[in-house]
């Protein structure tokens, strides 16, 4: 499976939206260098309250450009960082592939997916009705959060808008994206 980044974004501080960039570097074990997210150990607010020693398994923040298309299509107006991811992809199932999936992304970097985000009310804060709207069921009737996947990073680099992403899967039995 291949795909490419469409956008990359960081911001220094703990808000909801992220700036876009030119350019994000990726610090293996870290996440984005300048990320208020960046480091070994937990950052999220909310999860640092619970366990500052928790490993942070949410370094990277990936959303599916599809899903900004579809948010788009909807009525809301949602662009690359606006809901604080650090990349923006395009032509790759983000929430269909395993836990532990690696991506490749440009020349050097490469991430594993830890898991789903967990979409929170934040949501609604930048925009009413979009935490909803990143919810689904499938046909058994289970959720399905769509707001993304997190990961964190293996082998840092620089990544930027056109790299390409070459995804590969972990051994079998494949194991499905839970929240982290």
């Amino acid at each position: 499976m291949k795909g490419s980044v469409a956008a990359v974004s960081r911001s220094k501080s703990h808000r909801f939206s992220k700036s876009t960039e030119m350019s994000i570097r990726l610090l293996k074990g870290q996440g984005v260098e300048g990320d208020a997210h960046s480091g070994e150990t937990v950052k999220h607010r909310s999860r640092v309250r619970v366990d500052p020693t928790q490993p942070n398994l949410r370094q990277v923040h990936l959303v599916h450009a599809e899903l900004h298309d579809e948010l788009t299509a909807a009525g809301f107006k949602v662009h690359p960082g606006d809901i604080g991811e650090n990349i923006t992809t395009r032509g790759i199932d983000l929430l269909g592939l395993p836990t532990g999936s690696l991506l490749r992304i440009g020349r050097t970097a490469v991430i594993r997916i830890t898991g789903l985000r967990n979409p929170c009310s934040q949501l609604d804060g930048f925009q009413h009705g979009l935490t909803a709207a990143v919810l689904d069921r499938d046909t058994e009737g289970r959720l399905v959060r769509k707001a993304g996947v997190m990961s964190v990073v293996l082998e840092g680099g620089e990544v930027v808008p056109g790299d390409p992403i070459t995804v590969e899967l972990p051994p079998q039995p494949h194991l499905p994206l839970a929240p982290v």
